[in-house]
Order: structure tokens, then sequence, then C-alpha cells
């Protein structure tokens, strides 16, 4: 564990200022924060790197300042939700790039279909969020193309914490039903347009489950707003409820 970050007594140590910097100047979302914003931010960080495991895997190394991009990534959702948000996982694993997952299934006639995923991201139920590095890299680059790895797998860990993976995350139940009349109503309307072939502004994997379309609107959320208010306003102002005011914005 990195040094800084050990626990001494009452709480992981904060992240010195200089790699808080070089962080923030590394991941556009967050530079483009609000200073109060990044300081909360910072603060979720430590906690995360303090409480969870990053494993690089296939000759992958990563330094403090990754390690640190990494844990503000996955905590960026968290902003308004709070540290509540990191229960029920310890390990994030780190593949160098998109990684092959091997897939089975049993069909309605009791056979067995077996094949491999190609995937950049994946979040277990119950255990780790694992992502590809080329592909956090590569979303720096282009952080207003609505697409942004890490945010999309923490919505699902956010999304399962009350137990079910849905597209409806723990919300206060008056919201909760507001949000699933909403979303269910967006989620009916988008997948009657991409089942009819017809382009969609918003990337028509949302369309696979509640879940994912979920997941693909928080990323658009954080890295294409203006689309996603434009495309689905109700589910826009949700979307700013919940996470806050998006840094794009």
């Amino acid at each position: 564990m990195i040094g800084f970050l050990r626990r001494l007594r009452g709480g992981p140590a904060p992240i010195p200022d200089d790699l808080w910097q070089a962080t923030a100047d590394a991941l556009p979302w967050v530079h483009a924060l609000p200073v109060a914003r990044q300081a909360s931010l910072a603060t979720l960080a430590a906690r995360f790197l303090h409480e969870k495991t990053i494993t690089p895997v296939d000759g992958l190394t990563l330094d403090e300042r990754q390690r640190c991009m990494l844990a503000a990534l996955c905590c960026l959702p968290l902003l308004e939700f709070g540290a509540e948000g990191l229960h029920g996982w310890s390990q994030l694993i780190v593949y160098p790039d998109a990684f092959r997952v091997n897939r089975s299934h049993v069909d309605a006639a009791g056979v067995m279909h077996e094949w491999d995923d190609e995937l950049i991201g994946e979040a277990w139920d119950a255990g780790p969020v694992i992502l590809s590095w080329a592909d956090i890299l590569a979303d720096c680059e282009d952080p207003r193309a609505g697409y942004c790895v890490a945010v999309h797998e923490i919505a699902h860990k956010l999304d399962v914490l009350d137990g079910v993976l849905d597209g409806t995350p723990a919300l206060p139940r008056e919201w909760q039903r507001e949000w699933a009349r909403d979303f269910q109503s967006a989620y009916d309307a988008f997948c009657v347009e991409v089942d009819a072939g017809r382009e969609t502004a918003i990337d028509p994997y949302a369309a696979e489950a509640p879940d994912e379309f979920f997941a693909v609107l928080t990323e658009y959320h954080f890295s294409d707003p203006a689309t996603l208010r434009t495309a689905m306003p109700a589910v826009a102002e949700h979307m700013t409820r919940f996470y806050g005011h998006p840094p794009f914005a």
C-alpha cells in the first residue's frame, strides 16, 4: 500500500497537494470541477485508495499518479451520493487493454452455449470492478465524446447497492417512484427507436437492458450532458440531482 495512504488513526491521510494537482490535470472531468467539488473528490479518492486494492495484471504497472487517477474517476459518480457508494466490493483490477471473458448460457432446450466476449470494463455484483487502462486513457483523450468506462462501471455498483441490478439505484421512496417512471418511459421509447434501426443520439448499447441504460446515460451525464439533456430531458434532470452538476455543462 502506498505509504502516504496508510491509515494512522481515524482514517486515510489526504492525498498530497502536488499529487492531486497532477491527477486533476490528467483528468478533464476533474479539472472542470469547481474547487470545492475537487476538494470533496480528493477526500473520496483518498478513502478509495485506502479501502480498495488496485491490482494491475498482464504486465501492467501503475505509478502513484495513475492509481490516483483511477481512484478519482471511480469516485466521480459519488460526489453527491457519498462514500456509501464504495460499499460492497474491495478490488479494482486493471488490464493493459481490452480483456476477454468466457460466457455460457443454457437455452430453453437445455443446450449449453459458450462464447468469448471482449470487454473494456466489467463490474461483478458482489466482486471487483475491472477496467482497461488503454480505454481509460482513450476516454481522457476525448472526454466529451459520451464515453467514460470508469463511471459506467461504478454506476453498476451504485445500481446494485439496493440488491437489484435494474437501472434504479437506492433512493428515497418518492424519488425512486419518479425515477422509475421517467427512466422506464425513456427506456421504452429508446428501445423502439433502436429496434426500428433508427439513428439515435445516445449509444444504442443503452437499449441492452435497464441497467445498461442507466450506466450509459451516466457516461453521457459526465462527458456529453448537452446530448443527454436534448435527447432525454426528464432523465437528465434525475441525473443532475443524483450526480450533481455535470463538469462540462
